[in-house]
């Protein structure tokens, strides 16, 4: 007798279940018998209410400063500052692989992301003014000691906030953000025509860069497989890009970014002087900040664990899992 499709459905099904229900008699597990054990991670996921990323706002200054926070903040935590175009939204990732660990804070600078957006005639948009409201967060929110991931913008702000207080700063986590010269090659000269001479002409390519056809290329270039990035991130980013009087304030920071290049020194100074343990973990294809600005910290640091990776400069997007087990075994040894 032939039996139907779904008879024969139905008669698998039931041959499975039985066959759990005697593998688990036998003292065999259900997943023992579906399918063999999955090989471990360094990466462990949230498996508890306290390890979710919690989305909070804070007044500073009269701003409201967006931040995500995540994970026990009795653990070591760490900061963690965003680049250009982003926010917060590049570590969303990252954050839940580490919270078993480690307590993370991620903030959006004003001007970006969540938190308040002032225009320029309001708001100084400098790095030192980002990185003023940036260490009254930090005071706000009562973070004593911490350890600084640092990512293009994250860089300057980041090292504006270790030299200002050295003895908070517990370790650097570094990727894709420069410190010296030799990492600001040919994409930079249009910045530094703009440096030179803050006229429209030279205003005119900075324009066209903040277009939705190059924020997509800052995530895609230089990855392993472009369609494995999600378009989320460029069309988030350009919807905040986008927003009326926000081009005023990218150029104001594009222009003050050579404020960034005149503290070179006193940033590796510091780093000589003070020898943070630093892990770098540097997209290698990156053409903003390529490889070259990665090298020269091997020449004021002690304690550096090194890694160039085969992605481009949001390496987060590919290689979040390398970098969490990096940042993992990293700071097991030095905190």
């Amino acid at each position: 007798m032939v039996l139907s499709f779904k008879r024969l459905k139905r008669r698998a099904a039931l041959a499975f279940g039985v066959g759990i229900i005697a593998s688990v008699v036998m003292g065999q597990s259900a997943s023992q018998f579906i399918l063999p054990a999955q090989a471990s991670t360094d990466v462990t996921r949230p498996s508890n209410p306290q390890q979710s990323t919690q989305y909070r706002t804070i007044k500073i200054d009269g701003l409201d400063i967006f931040y995500r926070e995540a994970g026990d903040p009795s653990n070591p935590t760490i900061l963690l500052l965003h680049g250009y175009p982003t926010s917060s939204h590049m570590f969303r990732n990252l954050i839940p692989a580490l919270s078993d660990r480690y307590h993370l804070i991620a903030p959006d600078y004003p001007g970006f992301g969540n938190s308040s957006m002032p225009t320029a005639d309001q708001f100084n948009y400098t790095f030192d003014n980002l990185a003023r409201v940036m260490d009254k967060f930090v005071q706000a929110i009562g973070l004593e000691k911490y350890s600084l991931y640092m990512m293009d913008y994250g860089a300057p702000i980041g090292f504006r906030l270790a030299t200002q207080h050295p003895e908070k700063v517990q370790a650097l986590l570094i990727q894709n953000g420069n410190a010296y010269e030799e990492g600001l090659q040919d994409f930079w000269n249009p910045l530094r025509a703009y440096w030179s001479n803050r006229s429209k002409e030279n205003e005119a390519p900075l324009r066209q860069f903040m277009a939705l056809e190059n924020t997509k290329w800052q995530y895609v270039e230089g990855t392993r497989d472009p369609e494995k990035i999600s378009p989320d991130n460029w069309n988030m980013d350009q919807r905040f890009l986008d927003r009326p009087d926000n081009t005023d304030i990218q150029l104001a920071l594009f222009y003050d970014y050579q404020t960034n290049v005149s503290l070179y020194p006193q940033w590796q100074k510091y780093l000589r002087e003070r020898q943070p343990p630093t892990l770098i973990a540097w997209g290698k294809n990156d053409v903003i900040f390529p490889e070259s600005g990665a090298h020269p910290y091997k020449k004021d640091l002690k304690t550096l664990d090194f890694n160039l990776l085969d992605t481009g400069h949001f390496a987060l997007e590919e290689d979040v899992d390398k970098i969490a087990s990096l940042i993992r075994q990293f700071l097991a040894k030095h905190l």
